[in-house]
């Protein structure tokens, strides 16, 4: 296992679209290995693979203890709505409000190639949904109700 780099905003590999995983090999197990590690070194709860440089639709995400992997991660429904502040490995220290479901249900598979089907509630949910943005080019402050917040202080 290894530290990846983070990559910060900025660099436009973060507004790609990742592309689904078709080989579930020793390289996917390997990405996956060295994004915990990443993830754990920078204190973080998720971690999308684009943002350690890689185009594929791999994320990671830690809640109470839980440590899930979910490729090609889709979510297939969505309930409630809750407002929480969040912040990313790749924004840096701010940390701003966004609107995201209180429940969701996701559908992906297991470093394996193993389909699974998950729901999740609060943390989870925000947390999973917040990777998922990521491999669709989005970020949370792209969403952020404190968005003048964040561009007052990164210009």
């Amino acid at each position: 296992m290894a530290i990846r780099k983070v990559v910060k905003v900025g660099d436009p590999i973060l507004r790609k679209k990742s592309k689904d995983v078709k080989d579930f090999d020793e390289n996917l197990w390997e990405l996956l290995d060295d994004m915990k590690e990443t993830m754990h070194s920078n204190d973080g709860m998720g971690l999308a693979a684009v943002q350690v440089g890689v185009l594929r639709r791999a994320i990671i995400v830690e809640v109470n203890n839980a440590f899930l992997e979910l490729i090609n991660p889709v979510i297939i429904s969505k309930k409630g709505e809750e407002v929480e502040k969040e912040g990313c490995l790749s924004v840096g220290n701010f940390r701003g409000r966004v609107k995201r479901p209180r429940q969701i249900t996701v559908k992906a598979s297991d470093r394996f190639g193993y389909d699974f089907t998950l729901t999740g509630e609060k943390w989870l949910a925000r947390c999973i949904c917040h990777e998922v943005d990521h491999l669709d080019g989005i970020l949370f402050v792209d969403n952020c109700l404190d968005k003048k917040e964040y561009l007052n202080q990164n210009n």
